[in-house]
């Protein structure tokens, strides 16, 4: 009898199978001294499908877990502002493991190159590794190239939405037509859920300390280096000018939003949100992006809120934006941004490796826009003044100026801040480098297949072709900012973030 029939905990399959992905073809080694979980997107210790998965492999092997969580200083656009952020959630997660059966090995990489064999060495002494599948930055190569290097099983877990990015290996031109696939497909999948807390009423072994000749090596974070947040980033060889936001990580602090927005900000969503001088959005897009919360989390507490059931799902699966769920108008329009929006990114990015590039741009759009681009303009800026808010547009950079301070730009000003850049620089292939610069670099969900959406959306990418047809953007869509501020509240938004008040000083390159 094997482990996996000899266990009743991992014999009912607790992950479903569509979630877990094999990043090669070696086996598991029952005789090893540990389960290790290398944690690298989902950084959580609840709603994690990917810990759930080692915490099944644990008992099943009646082995100890072991739970890797590492923070390099080589990574693109590596700063005060996301290690700060990042160490904020190591912090929460430390805390979290004391209370359970399980080793958690925080790793803070001095300097470059530091970490280099880490993963090898623990995993030699592994019965397998478990990690997280996301589709975005450099994770996937990591990935790949550490899953040929390992020596045994090693395991990707996808916790990222409530639809399985292995769900479909097509990729969706709009979000009409993606919306119409979840309304046939998703109801079977939530019918599963991760469990809140994975560790909870685990019967695992405990391993007390890694073999010294890891840790001598690559020693265990400190407490005081892990909860001392912005008082130890001075020691990181990491940008130091991009300063850390004004919010915190963790999953504590995305707990707390989340609770604070179901219980103030809800119900005027639809109305709230596109309005900068309100606070409408619910802010929780760093926090899903670094993995501090889970969208199973966030969607779990919704249809608490609303007395939700599955029941309530309309049969209707035209695409509609609204009436789908059952739920009221306001958790739909949120809904529509947590799930629709934000997972027809993973899809890109799972199924096109150029999903960062050009000419992954629908033909309608690389046709109108080679069209458009040698259009005279009006005004052009270089990188490093659309970088310093320095245009003649007040109300561009008010945008750039929070985006500067506070990692984030109110989400209706984040269109037409990269809409202007379009019409600023001298091509649109210029503009994408500036788009994806600026916004890799400074917000704090960068990086991400969501924040990749909106990028792409400036140039034509989900949308259709607009008429009439205008110099510098062709067919694709134009905005302005006289008709926003026009349509929104924008006096104090401006006021507000006035770039003479702006605290960040950006060396040129």
């Amino acid at each position: 009898m094997t482990a996996e029939t000899r266990d009743p905990i991992f014999s009912m399959k607790t992950v479903p199978d569509i979630r877990i992905h094999k990043a090669n073809d070696l086996p598991p080694n029952p005789k090893g001294d540990y389960v290790l979980y290398w944690m690298i997107a989902h950084r959580r210790l609840t709603w994690n499908y990917s810990l759930q998965r080692a915490v099944d492999w644990a008992a099943s092997f009646d082995r100890p877990l072991v739970i890797l969580e590492a923070l390099r200083v080589g990574y693109p656009w590596a700063s005060d502002r996301f290690h700060r952020f990042v160490l904020e959630g190591m912090a929460c997660n430390k805390t979290r493991a004391e209370k359970y059966p399980v080793l958690y090995y925080p790793y803070l990489e001095p300097s470059p190159n530091k970490d280099k064999g880490l993963l090898l060495a623990l995993a030699r002494k592994a019965c397998i590794v478990v990690t997280d599948d996301f589709p975005a930055f450099f994770l996937p190569h990591m990935v790949a190239s550490a899953a040929q290097k390992v020596g045994v099983a090693l395991e990707q877990v996808d916790a990222n939405g409530l639809l399985p990015m292995a769900a479909t290996d097509r990729i969706f031109p709009t979000a009409y037509s993606f919306r119409r696939f979840l309304q046939k497909e998703l109801p079977r999948h939530l019918q599963e859920t991760p469990r809140p807390d994975p560790l909870k009423g685990a019967r695992l072994r405990v391993l007390k300390a890694l073999p010294s000749d890891i840790t001598g090596r690559w020693p265990s974070a400190s407490d005081r280096i892990v909860r001392a947040g912005s008082e130890v980033l001075s020691a990181f060889p990491v940008d130091h000018a991009v300063a850390p936001a004004p919010i915190h990580g963790g999953s504590e602090e995305a707990q707390k939003l989340l609770n604070r927005f179901l219980r103030e900000r809800l119900d005027d969503y639809p109305e709230n949100r596109n309005h900068p001088d309100l606070e409408g959005p619910s802010g929780l897009s760093p926090y899903l992006h670094f993995g501090h919360i889970s969208a199973h989390l966030v969607f779990d507490r919704i249809a608490k809120r609303e007395q939700w059931s599955p029941d309530r799902l309309s049969s209707r699966t035209a695409g509609g934006k609204s009436g789908w769920w059952g739920m009221g108008v306001a958790a739909e329009a949120f809904l529509d941004q947590l799930v629709t929006w934000r997972e027809i990114g993973f899809n890109m990015c799972r199924l096109r490796e150029d999903y960062d590039r050009y000419d992954s741009l629908p033909d309608w759009a690389l046709t109108t826009l080679k069209r458009h681009e040698k259009d005279r303009r009006r005004y052009l800026y270089s990188p490093e003044e659309l970088e310093r808010a320095h245009t003649h547009d007040p109300l561009w950079n008010a945008a750039q100026t929070q985006l500067l301070r506070e990692g984030r730009i109110h989400n209706y000003l984040r269109m037409l801040w990269g809409k202007k850049i379009l019409e600023w620089t001298p091509s649109p292939r210029a503009a994408l480098e500036v788009l994806i610069e600026l916004n890799n670099k400074y917000a704090l969900d960068g990086r991400d297949p969501n924040s990749y959406s909106g990028i792409f959306w400036i140039l034509g990418r989900y949308d259709r072709a607009w008429g009439p047809e205008r110099p510098f953007f062709g067919k694709v869509r134009y905005m302005s900012s006289e008709n926003t501020a026009r349509k929104l509240r924008v006096s104090d938004y401006i006021r507000k973030y006035s770039p003479a008040k702006n605290p960040v000083q950006t060396p040129k390159s």
